[in-house]
Protein backbone atom coordinates (compact mmCIF):
# COMPACT_ATOMS: atom_id res chain seq x y z
CA UNK A 1 0.00 0.00 0.00
CA UNK A 2 1.23 3.20 -0.95
CA UNK A 3 1.71 5.73 1.75
CA UNK A 4 0.35 9.20 1.71
CA UNK A 5 1.73 12.59 1.84
CA UNK A 6 -1.19 14.32 2.38
CA UNK A 7 -0.85 18.16 3.15
CA UNK A 8 2.90 17.75 3.94
CA UNK A 9 5.21 20.66 2.71
CA UNK A 10 8.40 19.10 1.40
CA UNK A 11 12.16 20.22 0.76
CA UNK A 12 13.50 18.30 -1.90
CA UNK A 13 17.61 18.83 -2.21
CA UNK A 14 19.10 18.40 -5.75
CA UNK A 15 16.20 18.37 -6.93
CA UNK A 16 16.63 19.02 -10.96
CA UNK A 17 16.82 15.77 -12.25
CA UNK A 18 17.36 11.70 -11.45
CA UNK A 19 15.93 10.73 -8.06
CA UNK A 20 15.73 14.36 -7.09
CA UNK A 21 13.25 14.86 -9.94
CA UNK A 22 11.42 11.91 -8.76
CA UNK A 23 11.11 12.57 -5.23
CA UNK A 24 9.55 16.23 -6.08
CA UNK A 25 6.77 14.38 -8.30
CA UNK A 26 6.12 11.65 -5.90
CA UNK A 27 5.71 13.87 -3.18
CA UNK A 28 2.95 15.78 -4.85
CA UNK A 29 1.62 12.45 -6.40
CA UNK A 30 1.00 11.49 -2.50
CA UNK A 31 -0.98 14.67 -1.54
CA UNK A 32 1.84 16.81 -0.38
CA UNK A 33 0.77 20.85 -0.41
CA UNK A 34 4.25 22.67 -1.92
CA UNK A 35 7.37 21.16 -2.63
CA UNK A 36 10.85 23.30 -2.48
CA UNK A 37 12.91 22.12 -5.15
CA UNK A 38 16.22 23.26 -4.46
CA UNK A 39 19.74 23.11 -6.52
CA UNK A 40 22.63 25.41 -7.10
CA UNK A 41 21.15 26.71 -10.49
CA UNK A 42 16.89 26.02 -9.90
CA UNK A 43 15.28 24.36 -12.95
CA UNK A 44 11.74 26.05 -13.60
CA UNK A 45 8.58 23.73 -13.55
CA UNK A 46 5.51 22.64 -14.75
CA UNK A 47 3.20 22.59 -11.09
CA UNK A 48 2.46 25.74 -8.90
CA UNK A 49 2.84 23.66 -6.27
CA UNK A 50 6.82 23.45 -6.49
CA UNK A 51 8.82 25.80 -5.43
CA UNK A 52 12.46 26.39 -6.75
CA UNK A 53 14.99 27.04 -4.07
CA UNK A 54 18.27 27.74 -4.46
CA UNK A 55 20.69 26.05 -2.09
CA UNK A 56 24.42 25.20 -2.68
CA UNK A 57 24.97 22.63 0.37
CA UNK A 58 28.74 24.15 0.19
CA UNK A 59 27.56 27.86 1.31
CA UNK A 60 26.75 28.30 4.79
CA UNK A 61 25.06 31.04 3.55
CA UNK A 62 22.87 29.68 0.73
CA UNK A 63 21.58 27.28 3.72
CA UNK A 64 20.92 29.33 5.85
CA UNK A 65 19.10 31.50 3.23
CA UNK A 66 17.31 28.51 2.24
CA UNK A 67 16.17 27.83 5.67
CA UNK A 68 14.59 31.45 6.39
CA UNK A 69 12.67 31.37 2.62
CA UNK A 70 11.29 28.04 3.74
CA UNK A 71 10.03 27.93 7.67
CA UNK A 72 7.06 25.67 7.02
CA UNK A 73 8.92 22.76 5.98
CA UNK A 74 7.86 19.38 7.65
CA UNK A 75 9.93 16.85 5.42
CA UNK A 76 13.37 17.09 4.45
CA UNK A 77 15.11 14.80 2.04
CA UNK A 78 18.88 14.92 1.72
CA UNK A 79 19.50 14.10 -2.14
CA UNK A 80 22.33 15.82 -2.99
CA UNK A 81 25.49 14.23 -3.51
CA UNK A 82 28.53 14.18 -6.61
CA UNK A 83 30.25 11.10 -7.70
CA UNK A 84 32.51 12.85 -9.66
CA UNK A 85 33.79 10.32 -12.59
CA UNK A 86 37.99 10.81 -11.86
CA UNK A 87 37.30 9.41 -8.23
CA UNK A 88 39.17 6.19 -8.69
CA UNK A 89 41.13 6.17 -5.43
CA UNK A 90 41.71 5.86 -2.21
CA UNK A 91 45.06 6.54 -1.74
CA UNK A 92 45.97 8.82 -4.57
CA UNK A 93 43.21 10.78 -4.06
CA UNK A 94 43.59 14.41 -5.29
CA UNK A 95 43.25 17.13 -2.23
CA UNK A 96 40.35 19.06 -4.73
CA UNK A 97 38.68 15.62 -4.88
CA UNK A 98 38.84 14.95 -1.23
CA UNK A 99 37.35 18.41 -0.50
CA UNK A 100 34.39 18.62 -2.92
CA UNK A 101 32.95 15.08 -2.45
CA UNK A 102 33.20 15.66 1.31
CA UNK A 103 32.23 19.21 1.35
CA UNK A 104 28.98 18.04 -0.75
CA UNK A 105 28.20 14.70 0.33
CA UNK A 106 28.57 15.12 4.55
CA UNK A 107 29.83 18.37 5.09
CA UNK A 108 26.63 19.86 3.22
CA UNK A 109 23.98 17.25 4.39
CA UNK A 110 25.04 17.24 7.74
CA UNK A 111 24.87 21.75 7.65
CA UNK A 112 21.59 21.15 5.72
CA UNK A 113 19.80 18.90 8.29
CA UNK A 114 20.87 21.43 11.13
CA UNK A 115 19.58 24.20 9.54
CA UNK A 116 16.14 22.77 8.82
CA UNK A 117 16.03 21.12 12.52
CA UNK A 118 14.85 23.77 14.25
CA UNK A 119 12.04 24.42 11.26
CA UNK A 120 10.93 20.95 11.93
CA UNK A 121 10.71 21.13 15.12
CA UNK A 122 8.14 23.97 14.85
CA UNK A 123 6.21 22.32 12.47
CA UNK A 124 5.63 19.61 14.44
CA UNK A 125 8.79 17.75 14.35
CA UNK A 126 8.56 16.05 10.99
CA UNK A 127 11.03 14.09 9.32
CA UNK A 128 14.90 14.07 7.53
CA UNK A 129 15.09 11.29 5.01
CA UNK A 130 18.40 10.89 3.64
CA UNK A 131 19.64 9.45 0.61
CA UNK A 132 22.77 7.02 1.87
CA UNK A 133 24.34 3.91 -0.26
CA UNK A 134 25.38 0.48 -0.77
CA UNK A 135 28.89 1.83 -1.19
CA UNK A 136 28.73 2.93 2.21
CA UNK A 137 29.09 -0.44 3.38
CA UNK A 138 31.37 -2.58 0.68
CA UNK A 139 35.02 -1.73 -0.10
CA UNK A 140 35.26 0.42 -2.91
CA UNK A 141 38.01 2.07 -3.23
CA UNK A 142 36.51 5.56 -4.44
CA UNK A 143 36.25 8.98 -1.81
CA UNK A 144 32.24 8.87 -2.95
CA UNK A 145 32.10 5.43 -1.11
CA UNK A 146 33.78 6.95 2.08
CA UNK A 147 31.54 9.90 1.97
CA UNK A 148 28.43 8.00 2.34
CA UNK A 149 30.11 5.82 4.94
CA UNK A 150 30.77 8.89 6.97
CA UNK A 151 26.99 10.45 5.65
CA UNK A 152 25.76 7.20 7.40
CA UNK A 153 27.23 7.46 10.89
CA UNK A 154 25.81 11.55 11.31
CA UNK A 155 22.53 9.95 9.84
CA UNK A 156 22.64 7.51 12.51
CA UNK A 157 23.68 10.43 14.78
CA UNK A 158 20.73 12.79 13.67
CA UNK A 159 18.41 9.96 14.71
CA UNK A 160 19.78 10.11 18.42
CA UNK A 161 19.85 13.74 18.77
CA UNK A 162 16.28 14.70 16.99
CA UNK A 163 14.16 12.39 18.60
CA UNK A 164 13.51 14.35 21.54
CA UNK A 165 11.64 17.00 19.01
CA UNK A 166 9.60 14.51 17.31
CA UNK A 167 11.61 14.58 14.40
CA UNK A 168 12.41 10.91 12.60
CA UNK A 169 15.07 10.71 10.38
CA UNK A 170 15.23 7.54 7.53
CA UNK A 171 18.39 6.94 5.63
CA UNK A 172 17.67 5.03 2.12
CA UNK A 173 20.14 2.90 0.78
CA UNK A 174 20.53 1.59 -2.77
CA UNK A 175 23.05 0.09 -5.26
CA UNK A 176 22.85 1.32 -8.62
CA UNK A 177 20.32 3.57 -9.98
CA UNK A 178 19.49 3.89 -13.22
CA UNK A 179 20.07 7.85 -13.02
CA UNK A 180 22.43 10.32 -14.77
CA UNK A 181 25.17 9.48 -12.31
CA UNK A 182 25.09 5.92 -12.91
CA UNK A 183 25.19 5.63 -16.42
CA UNK A 184 28.65 5.10 -16.82
CA UNK A 185 28.42 1.71 -14.89
CA UNK A 186 27.24 -1.75 -17.13
CA UNK A 187 25.46 -3.05 -14.42
CA UNK A 188 21.76 -3.88 -13.34
CA UNK A 189 20.18 -0.71 -11.48
CA UNK A 190 16.81 -0.22 -10.00
CA UNK A 191 14.64 2.61 -10.97
CA UNK A 192 14.53 6.17 -9.49
CA UNK A 193 10.53 5.36 -8.86
CA UNK A 194 11.09 2.33 -7.13
CA UNK A 195 13.24 3.74 -4.48
CA UNK A 196 11.34 6.70 -4.01
CA UNK A 197 8.49 4.84 -3.40
CA UNK A 198 10.10 2.97 -1.10
CA UNK A 199 11.53 5.75 0.67
CA UNK A 200 8.65 8.08 1.30
CA UNK A 201 7.05 4.60 2.54
CA UNK A 202 9.90 4.34 5.03
CA UNK A 203 9.22 8.06 6.25
CA UNK A 204 5.73 7.17 6.95
CA UNK A 205 6.12 4.48 8.54
CA UNK A 206 9.20 6.05 10.71
CA UNK A 207 11.64 3.44 9.82
CA UNK A 208 15.48 3.97 10.70
CA UNK A 209 16.41 2.03 7.37
CA UNK A 210 14.92 1.84 3.62
CA UNK A 211 16.74 -1.21 1.91
CA UNK A 212 16.05 -0.19 -1.81
CA UNK A 213 16.95 -3.57 -3.78
CA UNK A 214 17.59 -6.79 -3.63
CA UNK A 215 22.05 -6.12 -3.61
CA UNK A 216 21.67 -3.70 -0.67
CA UNK A 217 19.02 -6.38 1.63
CA UNK A 218 22.07 -8.94 0.77
CA UNK A 219 24.77 -6.76 1.67
CA UNK A 220 23.12 -5.43 4.81
CA UNK A 221 22.75 -9.44 5.76
CA UNK A 222 26.54 -9.89 5.63
CA UNK A 223 27.52 -7.11 7.56
CA UNK A 224 27.61 -9.52 10.94
CA UNK A 225 30.15 -11.95 8.99
CA UNK A 226 33.71 -11.17 8.68
CA UNK A 227 34.91 -8.72 6.95
CA UNK A 228 36.66 -11.18 4.17
CA UNK A 229 33.45 -13.06 3.34
CA UNK A 230 31.66 -9.76 2.58
CA UNK A 231 34.68 -8.71 0.38
CA UNK A 232 34.42 -12.34 -1.47
CA UNK A 233 30.72 -11.94 -2.04
CA UNK A 234 30.62 -8.62 -4.06
CA UNK A 235 34.31 -9.00 -5.29
CA UNK A 236 32.45 -9.95 -9.16
CA UNK A 237 30.13 -6.76 -8.75
CA UNK A 238 33.14 -4.87 -7.55
CA UNK A 239 34.79 -5.76 -10.86
CA UNK A 240 32.26 -4.21 -12.81
CA UNK A 241 32.46 -1.11 -11.35
CA UNK A 242 35.89 -0.48 -10.86
CA UNK A 243 36.57 -1.74 -14.02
Amino acid sequence: MTERLDGRIALVTGANRGIGERFVREALERGAAKVYATARSPRQWDDARIVPLVLDLTDARSIAAAAEAAPDVDLLVNNAAIAPAEDTSIADADDDLLRSVFATNVFGTMKVSGAFAPVLARNGGGAVLTVLSLAAWIPIPTVYAASKAAAWGATNGLRTELAAQGTTVTGVFVGMVDTDMGARFDVPKTSPESVVAQAYDGVVAGVAEVLADDDTRMVKGLLSHPAEELSAVVAPALAAITG
